[in-house]
């Protein structure tokens, strides 16, 4: 599995696994208890993995694992990192707003156009949301960059439990 796409900032997998999903989701139930490097949560079908909070930062990853049962001795489990939930939504809540400034402006812009009236203003402010745009993603990619080690320890750390070998 490489992670070292540049413009995905939340990378994404798949393996297909020669066992059954409930043996794969019993052996993460199992190692929950066993070990304090990681908090394993599991609801249903789908496994959480992430750092306990005494190792978090603000861009800590976390391992969201989805482990479908293709027959009854296959699996195919579906894997995306990503940093907590809560951030990636106040991230995703700056880009929409962004979103909607520039819009905004650009309605604003062009009626203030339409109607023969300098808008220069406006196509300022538009400029500047696409600066802050730019900065939000650069923002988010050096967030990514400074987890990498730890996203390869969360699939170092999954493999571990499902004993089968890094791509």
């Amino acid at each position: 599995m490489s992670i070292t796409n540049d413009i995905v900032l939340r990378p994404r997998f798949k393996l297909e696994l020669k066992q059954n999903n409930q043996e794969i989701l019993s052996a993460f139930e199992n190692v929950k208890t066993e070990t304090s490097e990681f908090v394993i949560t599991r609801l249903d079908d789908h496994v959480f993995i992430k750092f306990p909070k005494s190792k978090q930062h603000f861009w800590s990853p976390q391992l969201h694992l989805e482990i479908n049962e293709v027959d009854e001795n296959t699996s195919l489990l579906h894997g995306l990192f990503g940093p907590n939930p809560t951030v990636w939504t106040l991230f995703m809540f700056f880009h929409f707003i962004v979103a909607g400034l520039f819009i905004a402006f650009g309605i604003w812009a062009y009626t203030n156009w339409s109607l023969n009236i300098s808008y220069a203003i406006q196509t300022s402010l538009m400029l500047l949301m696409v600066v802050i745009w730019i900065a939000l993603y650069f923002a988010g990619s050096i967030g990514k960059t400074s987890s990498k080690n730890e996203m390869h320890e969360l699939n170092n750390f999954m493999h571990h439990i499902l004993k089968t070998e890094k791509p």
